[in-house]
């Protein structure tokens, strides 16, 4: 009997300063930036033989999203969001799907906002 396993790393609350945003001021300013990334694949490998060969490295998973955040200023969260997504996807054959998770704290809406966030997620084609 074959078992469909499902099985995720999630790396929570990554933070950086950044320089993105619609706005010029937020390109010079900057902002704090919050990403989740959940890594989907199968660890089973990994997980019955206490193998690091067989799981994804989280230091390099984080070197990955701290170059997207950045090296380069972006005008839209959506856009961080999805390169994080499919540069992790291209850099490690281990996953099969990721869902990551890009929140600008105090966004300039006008208004009192904690937060505002882009939510992504793909699977390999």
């Amino acid at each position: 009997m074959v078992k469909h396993v499902r099985s995720c790393v999630r790396l929570t609350n990554i933070v950086f300063y950044a320089h993105h945003g619609v706005l010029k001021e937020e390109h010079t300013v900057g902002a704090k930036y919050e990403v989740d990334a959940e890594l989907f694949f199968d660890f089973t490998n990994a997980a019955k033989n206490d193998d690091i060969t067989k799981t994804v490295d989280y230091g390099a998973v984080y070197r990955k999203i701290r170059e997207v955040l950045t090296l380069k200023k972006y005008f839209l969260i959506e856009t961080v969001a999805y390169k994080i997504a499919h540069d992790l996807l291209n850099d490690f054959s281990v996953l099969d799907e990721v869902n990551i998770k890009v929140r600008k704290r105090n966004p300039p809406v006008d208004g009192i906002c904690d937060y505002a966030e882009a939510d992504y997620s793909t699977t390999r084609s």
